[in-house]
C-alpha cells in the first residue's frame, strides 16, 4: 500500500468505540516461574472484566481452549459479563498480544473509495531477542488480519504496540530508551523512527520521554507503563511512591519531558500524575507494578490493582478522568510476576 492510501487512514485512539478487544490466552509457565497454576484463573477474571463492556478474542490453541472456554465462563457468569467471548485456534508463544497483535487504522471520514479499515504489521523479536521462541507471536498479527478480512501493511521494523501510545488526533507519546535500542532496528536514527511513524501511523507530533523508572520492566522502558493518553489534550504520568523512592529522579525527568511538549496546534497537555504502588517484589525481584498500564473498554476502564493502599486512589483518579465510563480495579497481583498487566496482554480492534 503506497502513501497516498497510507495518508487516508488514521489510528484511533483507544477510548474510540471498539469493534473488541483481541487477547492471548497464557502457555508459558516461564513467563511466570512458580506461579503459573494461578495464571489461567486470573486471567480468566480479566477476561470476564472486559466482556462486562466489549466483545473479546482469545487466542487459544486446541491444547488449551477447553480448560480456557470453562475459567472463561466461570469468571464470566460470575461478573455478569453479557458480551460473547470468541476462542481462535491461533498458536502463540506467549501472552503480551498489545506487543505482536495488529495496530488497526481506520478510514479517515473524506476517505472514499478505500477499505474502511486497515492494520499495521510490524516486525517482532520479543523486546530485543530476550525470550526465544518469538515465531508463533511474529506471525500473530498477519493471522488475526486473514481471519477477519482486515489488509495489511508490512514496515519491514520493529516496533511493539506497548511502545507507543495515541490521541487518535496525530499525537503519539514514546521513549527513547525503547524504540531507539539497537536491540531492535539497529542503526536506526530518531529522524527515520519519526518518519515512520508519520507514515504508518500518520503522526504529527511525537512526544520522546526517556523512557527510565519502571524498575523490574523488562521492555526496555515501554510508554504504557509510564505515561498515558486519557483525553486528547490530557496525559496521565507515572510518579513515584514516595519522594526519594531510587526511580523517583527518572520518573520526574519523563515528567519534565511530557511538561514541555505541545501537539500540532500548539497547546500543551494536561498532566495528572499517577502514583505507583509501594514496591512490589517476586522471588527477590521488583515487579514493574503501575497504574498506568489500565485498559480502556466500550464504556470501561480495567485498572491493575496490586493490594495496595495506593490502588484506591489510582482508580478514583481515573473515573474522575474517564466520568462517563465505569472503572474497575481487577487484582493483577499474580499477573504482574510475568513483568507486565492489562494494557500489555490487550489490543483494541476499533470499530470500522
Amino acid at each position: 500500500m503506497d502513501d497516498i492510501k497510507l495518508s487516508r487512514y488514521r489510528w484511533p485512539a483507544e477510548w474510540e468505540p471498539h469493534t473488541g478487544t483481541w487477547l492471548s490466552w497464557p502457555v508459558n509457565p516461564d513467563t511466570w516461574p512458580g506461579t503459573f497454576e494461578r495464571i489461567p484463573a486470573a486471567f480468566a477474571k480479566f477476561v470476564a472484566a472486559i466482556a462486562r463492556f466489549e466483545p473479546v478474542n482469545v487466542l487459544a490453541n486446541s491444547r488449551v481452549a477447553e480448560s480456557a472456554r470453562v475459567l472463561i465462563d466461570e469468571a464470566c457468569a460470575a461478573s455478569a459479563a453479557g458480551f460473547e467471548v470468541s476462542l481462535f485456534d491461533i498458536e502463540v508463544n506467549d501472552a503480551w498480544c498489545r506487543d505482536y497483535g495488529p495496530i488497526f487504522l481506520n478510514a479517515k471520514p473524506a476517505a472514499v473509495d478505500t477499505v474502511p479499515q486497515i492494520a499495521i504489521d510490524w516486525d517482532y523479536n520479543s523486546w530485543g531477542g530476550k525470550y526465544p521462541p518469538w515465531d508463533n507471536d511474529a506471525a500473530v498479527a498477519g493471522t488475526i488480519c486473514m481471519a477477519v478480512g482486515v489488509p495489511t501493511v508490512k514496515p519491514g521494523f520493529i516496533l511493539e504496540g506497548g511502545a507507543i501510545d495515541g490521541n487518535g488526533d496525530g499525537m503519539i507519546l514514546t521513549t527513547v530508551n525503547c524504540l531507539l535500542n539497537p536491540n531492535r532496528n539497529p542503526g536506526l536514527t530518531r529522524h527515520q523512527m519519526e518518519a515512520l511513524l508519520r507514515k504508518h501511523l500518520n503522526a504529527k507530533s511525537i512526544v520522546w520521554l526517556p523512557g527510565h523508572g519502571i524498575i523490574g520492566d523488562d521492555t526496555d522502558g515501554h510508554i504504557d507503563q509510564m505515561a498515558r493518553f486519557v483525553d486528547i489534550d490530557a496525559v496521565v504520568v507515572a510518579a513515584p511512591y514516595d519522594a526519594d523512592a531510587p526511580e523517583a529522579e527518572d520518573l520526574r525527568a519523563n515528567r519534565v519531558a511530557l511538561s514541555s511538549a505541545w501537539d500540532r496546534y500548539g497547546n500543551t497537555l494536561r498532566i495528572v500524575d499517577l502514583p505507583l504502588p509501594a514496591p512490589k517484589f517476586q522471588d527477590g525481584h521488583r515487579l514493574p507494578a503501575s497504574y498506568c498500564n489500565f485498559y480502556i473498554a466500550n464504556g470501561g476502564v480495567i485498572v491493575p490493582t496490586f493490594g495496595d493502599p495506593a490502588d484506591d486512589y489510582a482508580c478514583t483518579t481515573l473515573q474522575d478522568l474517564f466520568p462517563n465510563r465505569t472503572v474497575i480495579g481487577v487484582d493483577a497481583s499474580d499477573l504482574i510476576w510475568g513483568l507486565g498487566a492489562f494494557h500489555c496482554m490487550t489490543q483494541q480492534q476499533p470499530a470500522g
